[in-house]
């Protein structure tokens, strides 16, 4: 094996680990909270059926005959395997792109945040720091929409900016051939249109969480402003034949 060949598996290696420190590293508040429940409650799971576990032993013990040495080391195996059951299942629920428009209000900031975590190692540099900007407009929305009227015009219309719009312009663009993301169309590159896309998007979750953090519902609900990225650049791009 040559050098070049070892340096090219030395790098490629490299890559795969920073993509992997990527998808895990959070890009708000809200994200790792959703994961730190989630872990509670497994936790919570764990300690619930070892108790169970160890009342059941002791009932065995006392009912019917001493557990003895080879009692003892058949409960802590069954400990031991309950803690890893209950570790591992279930799953954390990793949002996908078609939920995220359905997503409980209250959980809305945060699930994006999780999808969108995915989804940065895949994007190119500048989207990624404006990814992570997303997430801080991300976490300064989240509180006001605890308290938010799902039903109301301005939840319509952070859940189309949130939930629909900002997903899809990022899908829109990873939809689109890697060879093809640097070309230009219509003057602009599908790389321009996405950081383009994500910094306009970044501007209106901050206004909107600014909205209604002062009571002002009726600029929200009534602000239309359409991302001139929906209908053009990277739909475009990506239909038959673009």
């Amino acid at each position: 094996m040559t050098m070049s060949e070892v340096d090219k598996i030395r790098i490629s290696a490299a890559s795969a680990i920073e993509r992997s420190r990527e998808r895990r590293r959070p890009i708000g508040t809200k994200s790792v909270a959703l994961r730190r429940q989630h872990a509670f409650k497994k936790l919570g799971r764990i300690l619930v059926a070892g108790g169970v576990v160890l009342v059941g032993a002791a009932l065995f013990g006392t009912l019917i005959q001493p557990l003895g040495f080879l009692g003892l080391l058949a409960l802590i195996v069954l400990l031991v395997g309950v803690g890893v059951l209950f570790g591992k299942w279930p799953p954390f629920p990793e949002p996908r792109q078609a939920d995220l428009p359905k997503t409980d209000l209250k959980q809305l900031a945060g699930r994006t945040e999780i999808w969108l975590e995915a989804q940065r190692p895949m994007l190119p540099a500048p989207a990624k720091t404006l990814v992570d900007g997303i997430g801080v407009q991300l976490d300064l929305l989240a509180p006001q929409l605890q308290t938010l009227d799902a039903a109301s015009p301005a939840a319509a219309n952070i859940r189309k900016l949130v939930g629909e719009d900002l997903p899809e312009l990022v899908a829109g663009y990873q939809r689109i051939p890697a060879g093809l993301r640097k070309e230009a169309h219509a003057g602009r590159t599908p790389d321009e249109t996405l950081v383009g896309g994500l910094k306009m998007l970044e501007s209106e979750i901050g206004n909107a969480a600014r909205s209604l953090a002062a009571g002002d519902l009726d600029k929200l609900a009534t602000r239309e402003r359409y991302l001139q990225l929906k209908y053009q650049g990277l739909e475009s791009e990506d239909a038959p034949g673009g």
